[in-house]
């Protein structure tokens, strides 16, 4: 099963985090766990369709805190599995809130 773990913004990373963050990914890469992860610009483009308009804003739309700052694509066995990834990485980052969806397949 295939995850995308979105994490939100939160406080700046100093370099004990750098340090701890760069062990997680080796491991969790050595393992065949992670398959893709980044960082990702607070300023989005939102496109919205209502019948026959589409409409094309460019962000930032919410709160830096708020919006979505980095993800990881992860392969796991289980929810479950996946929720502990998501636990040992706000151990690690600390305070915030992560989003854990399922990535449907063919």
């Amino acid at each position: 099963m295939r995850y995308l773990m979105m994490a939100k913004g939160g406080d700046q990373p100093d370099e004990r985090l750098y340090a701890e963050m760069a062990r997680f990914i080796e491991e969790t890469t050595a393992a065949g766990i992670l398959l893709a992860t980044g960082g990702l610009e607070p300023r989005a483009t939102h496109v919205v369709s209502a019948g026959d308009e589409i409409t094309v804003t460019d962000g930032p739309f919410t709160e830096a805190k708020e919006a979505v700052a980095g993800f990881a694509l992860v392969e796991v066995r289980s929810k479950e599995e996946a929720i502990e990834l998501a636990r040992r990485f706000r151990r690690i980052v600390g305070d915030g809130e992560s989003i854990i969806q399922r990535v449907f397949e063919p």
